[in-house]
């Protein structure tokens, strides 16, 4: 029989593992990004390796823009369903979101570097 054993971690010791701030960790509970948070005798939290991969992966959506609802409404799609079916066709509607506006963002600085070059080429002229 293969019994899987359940690694648990304090705040601190997740906090450490995933460079975010206890504080971090407790709001994401709050709003509801991470629901599945259990705790023990007292009320102190404990989390798993569950805990940790979906605080991996906040993390890293966090890094490709997403804000923190995009996020909320990929956990409640995820906790309405239980599979991540319905999860990755709404994340990559999200991600190509994002690279629209970065490639519209991109151009606008291209053409505001353009200007500041040839505004300094005219001032540049009159000297």
């Amino acid at each position: 029989m293969n019994v899987r054993t359940v690694r648990v971690y304090a705040i601190g010791d997740i906090a450490r593992k995933v460079g975010l701030t206890p504080r971090t960790i407790r709001y994401y509970e709050d709003i509801g990004l991470l629901a599945s948070v259990r705790r023990v005798e007292g009320g102190r939290r404990v989390y798993t390796d569950d805990d940790l991969r979906r605080l991996k992966f906040i993390t890293r959506l966090k890094v490709l823009g997403l804000s923190l609802d995009e996020m909320k409404e990929l956990e409640d799609l995820y906790l309405t369903h239980r599979s991540n079916d319905e999860v990755f066709p709404h994340l990559m509607e999200l991600l190509d979101r994002h690279l629209r506006t970065i490639a519209s963002r991109i151009e606008q600085l291209s053409t505001l570097q353009r200007d500041i070059e040839d505004y300094k080429r005219h001032l540049m002229s009159k000297i």
